[in-house]
């Protein structure tokens, strides 16, 4: 009989939230450019060699109760009649493919659920892209591996050496998975098991209360002007986003040059965490002011915290979180990074001194005002509380070094999220070589034309630049110029996406109005040059931008 292995309470949460509308598979799309050798059955003959590879742990395990996913005694077990072509199938885009089509086969591929009789996970390989070019989308389930691990293990699964073959990762040896310690185990079931357990076993868990009691009441009196930008769990304001999703997604896609995020964060004295924050923060307030639905209150950002050991490549979850704002309240590119700088450093602050137990506890005292939200989106009414955040936002350090498959080189990885029942938009970059790879993933009836939040983005990227008085690197990001056109650059995907008529709220003026008051600067920002002019993004696009 083959050994089973029990599903640890912090991945189980995943599937005890599964559903046909909050799918929390993670994904990835890997664009690819083939060696100027490759023939005409280059992929054929790399995927007749993969299935000809071993399929390793934990790859090849299933759900001993595929049917039953909140079944309290939910274990892996291997998949003797593991069925290759099933998990790693071809897909063609009509040649020559270009990037807005690459999208919108992405959006629906993530839109379905996984088959849980199986090993959850699926790759596919897409070819027919420009250039001969193709690309590998990634999808498995957050209860399988987390996307920490994941990150680690296409570092290894691909080479530095263009010319080794690689393996596909389901093909590597696992990883070793840390123990977690004895006293952890009532902590982790309290914290991963409901939102109202959560907040009791924050408080309760012994050797932890605290540490976490110091935590909540450093947060719960830290109010007034000098703490305006510390965000706790009732912080956020109602958005289009806290609302119920659909089993559609929609995708996009932006790549920028590390370099940019770099100089911006030393003339600013904050962190690329920093940065990304307010580009996107610039890009979401563009975006929701041309629908006529932005809030006057900054939105909130759920941003996870890989707590893991150094060295711990896993194969499980170990994240805290913490509540930081985006200054989509503030319409100058520069005082929004700096309210931004203002938060994030408050709300680590918060976490300092913490261990890995007591920072997933106070995560849970965060987090457990959500189950209203979450509940009043499931139920299609208005939120009777406090909204606790309105999106997640998540940085992975990815591979530093260009990697390589088979003689293609590795263009981008984009990950590709969870969207969920009031949280219908979630934005995760990875890091790659040098580049910032942007994944835009929200629900296609709650975030209309997403393609649009990601070309304002990039405008929001060379309006804080301006702002700085750095030089725009919007003009120097190394990109596919077969890719661009003409009319000021942009590729085709971009402009279908400007061309295509907003809503017609963005008619709508009350909301950008009550928006225009600017925040105070932040204390710990001394780099800033008070003395430079702020000056508006002008429309320059990033890298390629996938849509759907």
């Amino acid at each position: 009989m083959a050994k089973k292995r029990r599903v640890p309470p912090q991945d189980a949460m995943f599937l005890w939230i599964e559903t046909p509308e909050t799918m929390m598979h993670v994904a990835s799309l890997m664009p690819f450019t083939p060696p100027a050798d490759a023939g005409p059955t280059y992929l054929r003959d790399i995927l007749d060699e993969a299935r000809h590879q071993p399929v390793l742990p934990p790859w090849n395990q299933k759900l001993t109760h595929p049917f039953l996913l909140r079944h309290p005694r939910q274990a892996w077990i291997e998949d003797e009649n593991f069925d290759f072509d099933f998990h790693v199938r071809r897909s063609a885009l009509a040649s020559p493919g270009d990037e807005r089509e690459l999208g919108i086969l992405v959006s629906r591929l993530h839109s379905h659920q996984l088959d849980f009789t199986r090993p959850p996970w699926e790759l596919h390989v897409i070819e027919g892209l420009e250039g001969g070019r193709f690309a590998l989308y990634t999808k498995v389930h957050h209860a399988l591996v987390d996307g920490y691990s994941a990150v680690k293990m296409l570092g290894r699964s691909l080479s530095e050496d263009p010319g080794s073959k690689g393996k596909f990762f389901f093909s590597l040896d696992p990883p070793k998975r840390s123990k977690p310690p004895k006293e952890s185990a009532s902590l982790v079931r309290a914290v991963t098991g409901t939102a109202t357990g959560v907040a009791k076993g924050a408080l309760g868990a012994a050797g932890s209360a605290a540490g976490v009691a110091k935590a909540v009441i450093k947060l719960e009196t830290s109010r007034g002007e000098d703490h305006k930008n510390l965000k706790g769990g009732w912080s956020a304001p109602d958005s289009i986003f806290n609302q119920r999703t659909s089993r559609t997604r929609r995708f996009a896609t932006q790549q920028f040059d590390t370099s940019r995020f770099k100089a911006i964060a030393q003339a600013s004295g904050g962190t690329l965490n920093d940065v990304v924050m307010a580009v996107c923060g610039g890009g979401l307030r563009a975006y929701l002011e041309e629908l006529g639905e932005l809030p006057a209150k900054p939105l909130v950002a759920f941003v996870p915290v890989n707590i893991r050991d150094d060295g711990d490549e896993g194969g499980g979850n170990k994240v805290a979180v913490l509540m930081a704002s985006m200054g989509t309240h503030v319409a100058d590119p520069v005082e929004r990074l700096e309210a931004v700088i203002d938060s994030t450093s408050q709300a680590k602050s918060q976490m300092s001194g913490l261990g890995q137990l007591p920072s997933l506890a106070y995560s849970g005292y965060l987090l457990a005002p959500s189950i209203a939200q979450t509940s009043a989106a499931i139920a299609g009414v208005k939120n009777p509380l406090p909204t606790t955040f309105n999106l997640v936002l998540s940085n992975v350090p990815g591979p530093k070094k260009t990697l390589w498959l088979h003689g293609s080189r590795l263009e981008a990885v984009y990950p590709v999220s969870i969207p969920a029942h009031g949280m219908a938009l979630n934005i995760t970059l990875e890091t790659y070589a040098d580049t910032m790879n942007f994944g835009f993933i929200g629900d296609r009836e709650a975030v209309p034309h997403l393609q649009r939040l990601a070309v304002y983005t990039g405008e929001a990227l060379t309006a804080l630049e301006r702002g700085l008085g750095l030089p725009s690197g919007a003009d120097t990001d190394s990109s596919d110029e077969s890719s661009q056109v003409p009319r000021g650059g942009r590729s085709a995907a971009t402009r279908a996406a400007l061309d295509k008529p907003g809503k017609k709220s963005v008619t709508k003026k009350a909301p950008a109005k009550k928006t225009a008051a600017k925040s105070a600067p932040a204390k710990k920002n001394p780099a800033k040059n008070s003395a430079v002019k702020k000056s508006t993004a002008q429309k320059t696009p990033a890298k390629k931008t996938p849509a759907s």
